[in-house]
Order: C-alpha cells, then sequence, then structure tokens
C-alpha cells in the first residue's frame, strides 16, 4: 500500500512545480540581464559591491518561496513537520518564516544603500513615492494583526484543520483585494528602493513582486483548493 501511496503523495507535493521552475528560470534570465547594466552595479556597502548585494536579495527570496513550498506541502500531504515536532511544527516553520522573511527586507534596504542614488530623479519625487508604497503596506500589517492573525497569514491552515472552518476576512485591507498581502504587503520592498533611489533596488523590488505572484499561481492556489474545496479565493 505504501508504494502505491507514494507516488500519489510526491505528485501533490510538486503540484504546480514547473510552473515554479518555468517562471523562476525567466525571472533569473531578467536579473542575469539587469545585473549587467552599470547603473545596478554602482557603489558598494559594508565592503560588499551593490551586484553583490543584488544577488544576496535575490537569493534570500527564492530561499523564503521554497522554504515555504517544501513546509506547506510536506505538511498539507503528510503532516511531515507535526510528525517530526509535534504541536512545535507550526511554530518552528513559523520562526523560519518569520525569519528569512525579515532578512528578504533587510536584503533590500541593504542593496538600496549600497547602490543609492542611481535613480536619475528629484529625492523629493523619489521620497514621496516611497511613502505613498508605505501607506498600504502598513495598512496591510495592521489589517492582518487586528482582523486576520499572522497564525493565518504563515498558513497555519496547512498545519491545523481548524483553521479550514474560519470564514473569510473581509475587514480592512482584505476588503478591497483577496489577495492583500501580496499586492499590497509587497510595497514594503518598494520603499527602501524608491527613498534611496536605487536601480539595483527597484529590479529586486519588481523581482520579489512578480515571484510572490508565481508563488501564489504554483502552490498557493493549488492549496487553497485542497483546502477549501472548489473556493480557490485566499482567506487574506
Amino acid at each position: 500500500m505504501e508504494s502505491r501511496t507514494s507516488p500519489s503523495r510526491l505528485r501533490l507535493i510538486l503540484e504546480g512545480q514547473g510552473l515554479h521552475v518555468a517562471a523562476l528560470a525567466l525571472l533569473i534570465l531578467g536579473l542575469i540581464l539587469a545585473s549587467e547594466l552599470d547603473l545596478v552595479r554602482a557603489g558598494a556597502l559594508w565592503g560588499l559591491e551593490s551586484v553583490k548585494w543584488f544577488w544576496i536579495a535575490a537569493l534570500v527570496a527564492i530561499l523564503h518561496q521554497h522554504y515555504v513550498w517544501f513546509c506547506w506541502r510536506t505538511e498539507l500531504h503528510g503532516a511531515l513537520l507535526s510528525r517530526l515536532f509535534g504541536s512545535r511544527g507550526f511554530t518552528l516553520f513559523a520562526t523560519g518564516f518569520a525569519l528569512l522573511g525579515l532578512t528578504r527586507v533587510v536584503a533590500v534596504f541593504a542593496l538600496a544603500v549600497s547602490n543609492r542614488g542611481t535613480v536619475p530623479s528629484a529625492d523629493a519625487v523619489l521620497h514621496a513615492l516611497a511613502l505613498v508604497a508605505l501607506v498600504p503596506a502598513v495598512y496591510l500589517f495592521y489589517s492582518v494583526q487586528r482582523y486576520f492573525g499572522f497564525r493565518r497569514a504563515f498558513g497555519i491552515d496547512h498545519f491545523d484543520p481548524a483553521y479550514r472552518r474560519m470564514p473569510f476576512v473581509r475587514e480592512g485591507i482584505f476588503r478591497f483585494s483577496d489577495n492583500a498581502m501580496y499586492t499590497f504587503g509587497f510595497l514594503i520592498l518598494w520603499v527602501p528602493a524608491l527613498w534611496f533611489g536605487s536601480v539595483a533596488g527597484l529590479c529586486i523590488a519588481l523581482f520579489n513582486h512578480i515571484y510572490i505572484w508565481v508563488h501564489y499561481a504554483s502552490t498557493e492556489r493549488p492549496d487553497m483548493r485542497r483546502i477549501y474545496g472548489g473556493n480557490p479565493g485566499r482567506v487574506q
């Protein structure tokens, strides 16, 4: 029986990952082309050239999303973390999620500082745009804390069936988008790139924002169909 179920389980874990790999390959190609631009390569921080910060920021984003895919899918279709760590499984996953997410933001910030002043625009304009991006991002994190909860934002519905019976959230910023986390939350990565006027930072912010939608299409949307049935809408 195990030999029959294992291939099926593996297919479920890998569901949508062909799209993930193909889209990521195209995005990496775009990053390679961008990394050759003089404006992207200009500057340094703490002894590291901007192009190195550029690839560090990209790598952290890729690691983060692969980490989420692996943990979500192996838990949803095999309860791997729960079997290994018991009730601590979600806490350990969430800790890794938060650390990688924070590192993702810090890497973009460091890149923007390293590559600062490469956007040919007035500082006042760039600062205004940064504040415009910051407002919905802050409102998003407030709405998560107030109406949604960070446990749900981290994907506890993959671990605890009780959360799968909770209603979808339609308050705060979630009134405007079923996927507010990705639509508005990732604007936080544009803020340092705009504030410091960094071409490299803008490139990586764009990469992050496109890549999170790849995660949605290849990992989260299929998972939501499995968890919530015919309604693929996300509770965020």
